[in-house]
């Protein structure tokens, strides 16, 4: 072979594989682009969240001190977040009466796992009916709006069953199998939610007591002739 043959043979060997060889980041660096990009949409997303969950709390409690018409600065300002943030996720009023009532129907009916899982079913029955009570009580305020026609709150009445029927249903039947209740009664929950929401009626807003005691009555009538009628 000759020296110039050898010497176009004898090149770099790494010349054609180079590519291959380069930094293996390279192709990756797009995908690590944009997992640096969603790091900060999770976090405004997560900023976003807590501010709405934030504006839903301040919202409840001054509704039930002041009416949902009360100014809007009473909310931000119980909330830590200006106006600009309130109108961003609730352009209507009606929308913010209509989250609120949602998310407070949402924790009363959340409640309820919790509750049997801490208490004998006749007593976790009680206390999820006297809980339900106190929010119907709170949320009197509300029942002008609720029931002004408005667009907004169109779906709300079927919320409210969506979510705390199957609830009470549960709370219901495990009392039931347990003898805490009586089991000979075909109660439907929907009848037992009206019942328990008329007996706040009579009560003031800022005093729960009678509603209470009401309810204590309702619950010990279902313990009345059970088989085994559980904690006094």
């Amino acid at each position: 072979m000759s020296e110039g043959t050898q010497r176009k043979t004898g090149a770099d060997p790494t010349a054609a594989t180079g590519p291959a060889d380069a930094d293996p980041t390279a192709a990756t660096c797009p995908a690590d682009a944009d997992t640096q990009a969603a790091r900060p949409a999770k976090r405004v997303r997560a900023d976003a969240q807590r501010s709405t969950d934030a504006l839903l709390t301040a919202a409840a409690e001054v509704f039930a001190a002041s009416g949902v018409d009360a100014p809007v600065r009473q909310i931000t300002a119980k909330a830590g977040v200006g106006a600009g943030t309130l109108y961003r996720h609730f352009p209507q009023r009606a929308d913010l009466v209509a989250a609120v009532f949602r998310h407070e129907v949402d924790a009363c009916a959340d409640a309820a796992p919790a509750l049997m899982a801490a208490y004998a079913p006749v007593d976790a029955l009680a206390r999820w009916l006297q809980r339900f009570a106190g929010f119907i009580a709170t949320k009197r305020g509300l029942s002008s709006a609720l029931h002004s026609g408005d667009p907004a709150f169109d779906s709300l009445p079927g919320y409210f069953q969506q979510r705390f029927v199957p609830v009470l249903s549960a709370l219901l039947d495990t009392a039931a199998s347990a003898g805490h209740i009586r089991s000979d009664l075909d109660l439907d929950p929907e009848d037992l939610l009206r019942a328990v929401a008329n007996l706040t009626l009579p009560a003031a807003e800022d005093d729960n007591a009678p509603a209470q005691q009401m309810v204590t009555l309702l619950v010990d009538g279902l313990r009345y002739g059970a088989r085994t009628p559980g904690p006094a």
